[in-house]
Parts: C-alpha cells; sequence; structure tokens
C-alpha cells in the first residue's frame, strides 16, 4: 500500500503505479512531488524504516547528493549577476594558496571541464581505478562521522595527476564543486550555508533546505537510508541516516525536501532567480554528454543533451549513501518532478539498477505526457 497526500481528487494511477514498481525494483521507499498543469500530486511507496510497516514520509527532509551542484552553480552564476565573480575569469584568483592551473576558469569548474582529478577517486577509461577519500565499504563505515577539511580534500585531488588539460575534455569531479564552493566563500566572506540564505532560500521563501557541513544530522521528520557492507567475513547493515558528509563536501552534502525542490527549481528554470542571459549560460551543454553550468540538458524526443526541441528538460539528480534525489523540470518551470529515495546502499552499488529504473519510470510517467516521448530514457547523472 502507498499513500497520496495531496490533490485527493487527483486520478494518477500512472504514477502510483510508477511508485510501487520502483520499490518492487530494489529500493527502500520513494517520496515524489510532481507538479503540471493538472496541479499537485504527491505520494509515497515501500517503507520509512527498514523491517518496519510504516509508509514513507512525502514531505521528509532527504540528503540529495549531486543535485547539491545545481545549487552552488547558481549562487556562484548570481555572484556573476552581482559583478563579483568573471565567469570565465581564473579560478586561482580567488583561490591563491593552490596552485591551481591558471588556464581553469570559474566556468570549467560548474561545467567539469577542468580536469581536475575527483576526491572520491576516478575511474578511466581503461578500467583502471584510482582512489581518493574512502567513500565505500568497512573503510568508510568506520569514518562515517570523519570530517574532511574542503582544503584538504582540494590538496589530495592537485596530488594527482589532472585528467586532461583545462578545457579540453569533461570528466564529472567532485572536487570541481568543492573549488567552486570555496570561490563563493572567498569572494563573500561569508559561509555558503550563509550565502546559500541570501541568494536562494531567503528570497524563494524555503525553509527545507540544509548546507550541513560537516554535521551528522538530518532535520526531523525524515526517511531513513542503510548501508550494506562486510566485517570479518560476516555482512553486517546499518542505518547511515546520520552520517558526516564532508567526505563528498560540496560533491553533494546537502539536505532537502521535494516540496523545497520544487519550489527551487520551478523558480529557475522558469526564470525567476537568473537574469535571462545567465540562465541560458547555465542551460547550454558542452557536447560530450549535456552538461550545462551544474545542470544536464535532455532532449527527450532526439536524445539526451542536445539542449534543443520543445522536449528538453532539465535536471540535475543524486546519490550520496543511502539516499538519492530526483529533480526534473520542464524548460518553462511548468512541470516539475521531485523526488526524494532511500534505499539499502553497498559497496558494490547493486542499487544503481533500481535507480535508473525510477529516473526512466518517472519521467516517462511525468515529461511522457507533456512531450508525447512515451518512456524517454535519462541521460547520466553522475551522484
Amino acid at each position: 500500500m502507498s499513500t497520496i497526500l495531496a490533490d485527493r481528487n487527483q486520478d494518477r494511477p500512472e504514477l502510483q503505479k510508477a511508485l510501487d514498481d520502483i520499490v518492487e525494483s530494489g529500493l527502500l521507499g520513494v517520496q515524489l512531488r510532481v507538479n503540471d498543469e493538472r496541479g499537485e500530486w504527491v505520494g509515497s511507496a515501500g517503507a520509512r524504516e527498514l523491517g518496519r510497516s510504516a509508509k514513507p514520509l512525502t514531505d521528509g527532509y532527504f540528503r540529495i547528493g549531486s543535485s547539491t551542484k545545481n545549487f552552488i552553480a547558481t549562487a556562484v552564476l548570481l555572484l556573476v549577476a552581482e559583478g563579483r565573480i568573471g565567469l570565465d575569469a581564473p579560478a586561482a584568483d580567488h583561490l591563491p594558496g593552490f596552485g591551481l592551473d591558471g588556464r581553469i576558469t570559474v566556468r570549467m569548474l560548474l561545467q567539469h571541464t577542468s580536469g581536475v582529478f575527483s576526491h572520491t577517486g576516478e575511474l578511466y577509461e581503461d578500467g583502471t581505478i584510482v582512489l581518493g577519500v574512502p567513500w565505500r565499504g568497512k573503510e568508510w563505515v568506520d569514518r562515517r562521522f570523519h570530517t574532511y577539511l574542503p582544503d584538504e580534500l582540494v590538496r589530495l585531488s592537485l596530488s594527482k595527476p589532472a585528467r586532461f588539460a583545462p578545457g579540453s575534455g569533461w570528466s564529472y569531479s567532485n572536487t570541481n564543486y568543492v573549488l567552486a564552493r570555496l570561490v563563493i566563500e572567498s569572494v563573500t566572506g561569508r559561509s555558503f550555508a550563509e550565502e546559500l540564505q541570501r541568494l536562494i532560500l531567503r528570497p524563494l521563501g524555503m525553509t527545507g533546505t540544509v548546507a550541513p557541513g560537516a554535521s551528522p544530522e538530518v532535520p526531523e521528520p525524515h526517511n531513513h537510508g542503510y548501508y550494506r557492507y562486510e566485517d570479518a567475513g560476516q555482512e553486517k547493515t546499518i542505518d547511515v541516516t546520520r552520517h558526516n558528509p564532508s567526505w563528498v563536501a560540496a560533491g553533494g552534502d546537502m539536505i532537502s525536501t521535494t516540496k523545497d525542490l520544487h519550489t527551487y527549481f520551478s523558480a529557475l528554470m522558469g526564470g525567476r532567480l537568473l537574469p535571462a542571459e545567465l540562465l541560458a549560460e547555465m542551460r547550454t551543454p558542452e557536447a560530450t554528454i549535456g552538461y550545462g553550468l551544474g545542470v544536464f540538458a535532455q532532449d527527450l524526443g532526439a536524445g539526451a543533451g542536445t539542449g534543443t526541441g520543445t522536449g528538453t528538460v532539465y535536471h540535475h539528480n543524486g546519490a550520496t549513501i543511502g539516499s538519492a534525489a530526483l529533480m526534473y523540470s520542464s524548460s518553462d518551470g511548468s512541470t516539475t518532478l521531485t523526488a526524494g529515495l532511500t534505499c539499502v546502499d553497498d559497496a558494490d552499488m547493486s542499487v544503481a539498477a533500481a535507480f535508473r529504473t525510477a529516473q526512466q519510470r518517472l519521467v516517462g510517467a511525468v515529461f511522457g505526457a507533456v512531450f508525447g516521448a512515451g518512456q524517454a530514457g535519462t541521460a547520466p547523472s553522475a551522484g
């Protein structure tokens, strides 16, 4: 059984079935909010806690993973609008202490074209894996309340060879956004949490979004996420809802709700946050994978990444340990899909297939009818 709380007169069986099927595919719980021409629909499926029967909350707090990156990109662009940051200025101008390659611009950080090694590790084209800070298995479990300083993560990344010369390739790097957040703090002299309030949360009346820093807490109420790992030959499963997210830092540490994500992304895509020219910059994708400045552009009619045509949706989903977020919008902000998912995660990321299924089913159900795209596939959205 599942729960529908908003607009009880709306009959959206395709959405409820998608939620039920998503849970069947391997996720613990999902909460969904859809806003479109038919109004608002909110529902959930699965369980709030492992081994218990209570249904997931439909507006609980959850860790949003890499959806964090879109908030940071927006904050940077708002500071560009204030004349305090140059989008094509060297990032090193604001961060002189790291010895950054002077060719790396602020734009390259936001678009993942800097070539900077990701502090969470890299998978190379030949299958070689180079590790960064621990975020899998017993090693992560044992250090899940450890605090990593942003400077420490940046220096780890810069101690590794660059993936490519700045501007000559594309590679998803969490460290790009650690650097971008540090640029915000350097320029303003204030913490990112303070600037987030000033630039985004307060103007939009958002009260359910948190930049937690090193705090392990998730505000109440919330659903629960879990992690399965091996310890001395025995499999263990623990609740990891509480953990210190400084290991991923600005790459994916924020917390929000489906309501706040809708408020934010509909305002952003509807042109109510950024000047038109900067929103256009954000939504212009590079050629490799369709990534703009902190957002993916996906043409449901012609395939992911073209960023053209009436069937384009914009998104930045996110996944972190035990939790994930979906955040999609039509180009005018009139149709949005926001969701929080919880799971039993593991070092093999075996829940990844269920996460992809969730993306495909929900995007097809919500945007397929709008654009005539049917069961649309989804562009990659690294976690």
